[in-house]
């Protein structure tokens, strides 16, 4: 790196630095994904995610579950939505476009930063395969993908996102010294040849190359913990093993403490390219209909939970409709506690 370089890394490092004089690292945050928002006509899946936002709103009210200490849970700093927040970003339903319908349903519920929808924290979402098209490329008079452009400027000018790309799309920000960065629908520059799905709704759009340039301009040699998320992972065929080595590439120069994504499920793992001796902690995020992950960053510590609906009962009836039945019992799964470790 060189001495100009340096220099401007170190100046970025400045806010930081001085917080952690003052206190020791205390990151709370949760994440969800594929929330998958519906017009009102099949209103279900909202109402849904709408139990799920009121519990994840009092998750400070919860202690964490005793096999990972117990303790009381510090109120989030935000939350991370890792794509498909509508289902049908570009679609006539009936006669009917759906699109901005579902989207008013999504910002209802998510808002913006805590204080105009029902979650009461900021939300910082990204978009996935069913969101749409890059905009300009609908058929329908609706953009998923222009409305994340000015929300992205609205975070940046609140001061919730401290680097955003030229397109608008791909975005950073720091919360202590964790830098997070949000990498729309998969960590490319552009969809591979031979890839079989649609090159012009599921373009990266310069997502690594934002990557790269970020975590050279605003991390550069301090490693501090860096957070990656996207909305596919490396278990799709929406991209292929050798973009997720490129990926894996570009950043393991820094340290590396989380990888989240969505689409596929939910479950925890470790990854690496083979032959890459040092495996990233993945945490692949599931519905939020079903719940969250509720995760905590401290000076030594990563631990994780998924807080979850149990005992959900679905039936489908025979005009296609669904009975849903829950009495109300939230629990924990996937439980992750792991010590941290400094940079590669």
């Amino acid at each position: 790196m060189n001495r100009s370089r340096r220099l401007a890394v170190l100046l970025a490092a400045l806010p930081w630095l001085a917080l952690a004089a003052d206190r020791p690292r205390e990151v709370t945050f949760v994440s969800t994904s594929d929330s998958h928002y519906r017009e009102p006509e099949r209103k279900e899946q909202n109402e849904r995610n709408h139990l799920t936002i009121l519990e994840l709103n009092d998750i400070a009210q919860r202690t964490w579950p005793e096999k990972l200490g117990g303790d009381p849970i510090q109120p989030p700093r935000g939350v991370v939505m890792l794509g498909d927040c509508v289902d049908d970003g570009d679609r006539v339903i009936a006669g009917k476009h759906v699109s901005p319908e579902q989207y008013t349903a999504f910002v209802a519920d998510f808002g913006l930063d805590g204080t105009d929808g029902a979650l009461k924290f900021p939300v910082f979402e990204t978009w996935g395969n069913h969101d749409g098209p890059p905009e300009g490329k609908e058929r329908n008079p609706f953009s998923f993908q222009a409305n994340l452009k000015k929300r992205n400027q609205t975070r940046k000018a609140k001061g919730l996102i401290s680097n955003l790309s030229e397109n608008g799309l791909h975005y950073s920000w720091d919360w202590d010294d964790v830098h997070f960065v949000q990498l729309g629908l998969y960590p490319a520059d552009k969809q591979r040849e031979g890839v079989r799905y649609s090159p012009v709704w599921h373009d990266p759009q310069g997502a690594l190359c934002f990557l790269k340039k970020d975590l050279a301009e605003k991390v550069g040699d301090s490693g501090r913990p860096v957070v990656l998320m996207s909305h596919c992972g490396v278990d799709t065929d929406w991209w292929v093993p050798a973009d997720w080595k490129d990926f894996y590439d570009a950043a393991k120069a820094y340290n590396v403490v989380l990888y989240l994504y969505g689409h596929s499920g939910t479950g925890l793992r470790e990854w690496a390219p083979e032959g890459e001796p040092r495996k990233w902690q993945v945490i692949n995020d599931g519905n939020t209909t079903t719940g969250f992950f509720v995760i905590q960053i401290t000076a030594d510590r990563l631990r994780a939970a998924y807080r979850c609906k149990e005992g959900v009962k679905i039936t489908r009836n025979p005009d296609k409709t669904e009975s849903y039945e829950w009495d109300g019992t939230w629990g924990w799964r996937f439980l992750l506690d792991r010590k941290l470790r400094g940079r590669p």
